[in-house]
């Protein structure tokens, strides 16, 4: 295979993903955050990146002309369900779905309006089967759908593994430690819920057109409990207080969420003159937790 866009798939009697984007003229919205990946050679590697694909449903967000998709359905993928905004694209996923039968089931949508709940009627095989979502997924959405998946309530959720491409600071912020200055509100969210890693850098020429900054691919596989057990919707609030104003101590940005801020550090175990940005994830869900009894109390 070569680069651009030029290359074909030795079994695949589709036209370059080049030339399907000159054909219906899709060219990328920046209101959309669109940024289309043509190299089939990337998009093959983002593809394995949650492993073997045989036999799974991949939910992709933001297909856009489709490379990825067919990457997806090469890999051997059962079945793969995009959810795609803009109506320009449909024509050209629906190539995809001439050419692979009823593998491919577009969803023509906003994906904020989606709940993952709502997918799980398309994954095939054993009833408690979950689905995988790979996707290169919208700038402009991507940290607010990955927080609403990462929050929802019933856990474990109904994907079994995640690989999503995000602006390379976005992914940075993920994966980012206690101590270092990308660690915030994301980290901790993603790093309760998930065992997260980055799992492939991209720089900016591999898109078209070009964004501004290189992005980053990160795997998420989800843990069959989020422990300290918490409430995301608290731990929320508290992340949002003590990573709100980063210079405060505990004991001063906690009393947003609380009148006692003391006697919830305290109960955690940590320092009242600790900043937000040095304690773990899981003494955050810790006080998420005392939070929540308090609350309950």
């Amino acid at each position: 295979m070569t680069n651009s866009g030029m290359c074909k798939f030795a079994d695949d009697g589709l036209p370059p993903v080049g030339e399907v984007i000159r054909r219906y003229e899709l060219r990328a919205k920046k209101s959309l955050g669109q940024n289309f990946l043509l190299d089939l050679n990337l998009t093959r590697k983002i593809a394995r990146l949650c492993g073997d694909l045989n036999g799974e449903t991949v939910v992709e967000i933001g297909p856009g002309p489709g490379g990825l998709t067919r990457s997806l359905l090469h890999e051997g993928a059962a079945h793969v369900v995009v959810v795609e905004r803009d109506e320009r694209c449909l024509p050209a996923l629906q190539l995809v779905a001439d050419n692979w039968e009823d593998q491919l089931h577009v969803i023509s949508g906003d994906a904020l309006a989606i709940e993952l709940s709502e997918l799980k009627r398309f994954v095939q095989g054993e009833d408690n089967q979950r689905f995988l979502i790979i996707s290169n997924l919208p700038y402009g959405i991507a940290t607010r759908l990955l927080v609403s998946w990462l929050e929802q309530s019933a856990w474990p959720p109904p994907f079994s593994s995640m690989a999503l491409m995000f602006q390379r600071e976005v992914a940075e912020r993920i994966v980012a430690k206690p101590g270092t200055k990308a660690y915030g509100r994301l980290a901790v969210l993603s790093q309760w819920s998930c065992k997260v890693e980055i799992g492939m850098r991209l720089p900016a020429s591999a898109f078209t057109p070009p964004p501004k900054v290189d992005s980053a691919v990160v795997t998420f596989k989800p843990y069959e409990m989020r422990e300290p057990l918490a409430s995301a919707h608290i731990l929320g609030r508290v992340t949002a207080a003590v990573f709100g104003q980063r210079r405060k101590m505990l004991r001063s940005s906690l009393r947003q969420v609380t009148d006692q801020p003391e006697k919830l550090i305290e109960a955690a175990g940590l320092s009242p003159e600790l900043r937000g940005e040095h304690v773990s994830v899981a003494d955050l869900a810790r006080m998420a937790r005392l939070l929540e009894t308090e609350t309950e109390g």
